[in-house]
């Protein structure tokens, strides 16, 4: 549907001092705290993750070597999405000398629109990371007690009860992460790097991480998460992460998190001849997901 006078009667009238309600600022690109951004050529990317060698075994004397496999744990995909959206501006509606600040308005309001998607999409990832609907390259979660491993154990990037974010919970998403193996059950040294919070926990991540005391307590004891460097790039808040109790960690682990760019924002216009109206678009393609779920550490929170 085009932009007509029908829908600006107010701007074709006299004495109108201020248009208003498309002036906002925005939150800016918060999917980069997250993910790794890689661009694509193709309709689809897909990610393998091997297995290693197990622990080498005694050789004991006059015995034969032991010989172990290689092989693939699982595969991912990443199938790209379109995105788009446009407008257009009716031909009696130019001629009315609306083309200037209609074009100049809603050009920007179309940039809005499609980055304010683009981040709901890349926080949808983690907002739905502890929905069974939602499995990864390995068949669970992307936060789970279970991610099984070749060698038959199983990786955890979540509590076993989840929990709410304090000291308590925070010291033991460490420790946990500290203990995550590779596919045949050596240890990796994987270390949390960032905290990820919604707004509604803020608060609580700069106490946590900044404070030079331990929190809420009369001891007087140091911060051990911050005197240790336990989380060494502090927080970021998403501002579109949907539940106000749960909290992430990011992790060292390579090929974790994941954004494709099949093709960047692009804008055109063009002029429609049965109408005479200008049409406006906006187009990118774009995937966010997982490879290694060891990407991250998340807790929904206990509510």
């Amino acid at each position: 549907m085009a932009i007509s006078r029908a829908q600006l009667l107010k701007e074709l009238l006299p004495g109108l001092n201020a248009l208003f309600g498309m002036e906002y600022n925005r939150y800016g690109e918060q999917h980069k705290e997250i993910y790794e951004s890689e661009t694509s050529e193709r309709s689809f990317e897909e990610e393998t993750k091997l297995s290693g060698f197990s622990a080498a075994p005694v050789k004991n004397e006059g015995s034969a070597m032991a010989y172990d496999n290689a092989q693939e744990a699982w595969s991912t995909r990443y199938t790209h999405e379109t995105i788009a959206l446009g407008f257009s501006i009716t031909e009696e509606a130019i001629e009315d000398n609306l083309y200037d600040s209609l074009s100049a308005r809603y050009t920007k309001a179309l940039a809005r629109a499609m980055a304010y998607t683009k981040q709901v999409k890349a926080a949808a990832v983690l907002n739905n990371g502890f929905s069974s609907s939602y499995p990864g390259g390995d068949g669970v979660s992307l936060f789970n007690a279970n991610h099984p491993l070749v060698s038959g154990g199983v990786n955890s990037n979540t509590p076993s009860t989840q929990v709410d974010l304090n000291e308590t919970s925070l010291e033991a998403a460490v420790i946990q992460i500290a203990a995550w193996t590779d596919e045949r059950g050596l240890l990796i040294a994987a270390k949390p790097r960032k905290m990820v919070v919604p707004p509604a926990l803020m608060f609580v991540a700069k106490r946590l991480l900044d404070t030079e005391l331990r929190v809420a307590t009369a001891d007087n004891d140091i911060n051990a998460i911050k005197q240790m460097g336990a989380i060494p790039e502090g927080y970021t808040v998403n501002n579109f992460l949907t539940d106000p109790n749960a909290w992430f960690l990011t992790t060292d682990v390579p090929n974790g998190m994941k954004h494709f760019v099949r093709t960047p924002l692009q804008n055109s216009m063009d002029g429609d001849f049965d109408t005479g109206n200008v049409r406006y678009k906006a187009r990118e393609r774009y995937s966010f997901g997982w490879s290694d779920p060891l990407g991250m550490w998340g807790s929904s929170g206990s509510t």
